[in-house]
């Protein structure tokens, strides 16, 4: 029996180049009754380990690091004891969080292109999606026919390119290449908002 996915939408402030904004961020869970992997860990630990349930937590994977999906990435680290897996081309958005106040805390293992995930007999894949930020990385489900994609797509095309180390043609190459290949029917299961398809999202893209 594949996983199941179920998602925790978690409340908070994005920050960013002196902004702030009131968001709700999309945790994606992909396990069974057993273990579990999450994606992304924003603003509050708790729902989400209420959420986990006493499961096993295989890794927590980060999909990039602006503070609305990193903020309680070590708290549940610490709750849970799963590594965080962490692209390092975004460090730079992790220590502008945690540097001073937590200098000594760090991402457990890199998250980069190719790397697999085992959970509940599924394989999640990682895939480099760069423009958003330099480190966004998707994770691909083919088991599950789902793409966790972060801040990369959401319904109703790519991620907000307007900010600091963020470049809308980059991103662009990125959806094109790296998940507009995908099968049409692939779900799309996105850092904020509703699902989508990857057939939904072509005519975004541009």
């Amino acid at each position: 029996m594949p996983a199941r996915i179920d998602k925790v939408v978690v409340p908070g402030v994005f920050s960013l180049d002196g902004q702030d904004f009131d968001v709700e961020n999309n945790v994606w869970l992909v396990g069974d009754d057993d273990e579990v992997l999450v994606i992304d860990a924003p603003h509050d630990a708790a729902p989400i380990v209420d959420a986990i349930g006493g499961r096993r937590v295989t890794a927590i994977v980060l999909t990039h690091g602006h503070n609305d999906h990193i903020t309680a990435a070590v708290a549940l680290r610490e709750a849970t004891g799963a590594p965080l897996w962490f692209n390092s081309e975004d460090r730079m958005l992790w220590d502008m969080l945690y540097e001073q106040a937590h200098p000594h805390v760090v991402p457990d293992r890199a998250l980069a292109e190719g790397v697999t995930f085992e959970v509940a007999g599924t394989t999640l894949t990682a895939l480099h999606t760069p423009g958003h930020s330099p480190g966004s990385t998707c994770l691909y489900a083919p088991d599950l026919g789902t793409v966790f994609t972060g801040d990369t797509l959401f319904c109703g095309g790519p991620g907000a390119t307007g900010r600091s180390f963020s470049d809308h043609p980059t991103i662009v190459a990125s959806i094109r290449a790296r998940l507009l290949t995908l099968p049409g029917d692939t779900v799309v299961k996105t850092g904020h908002g509703d699902d989508t398809t990857i057939d939904a999202e072509r005519a975004t893209v541009g």
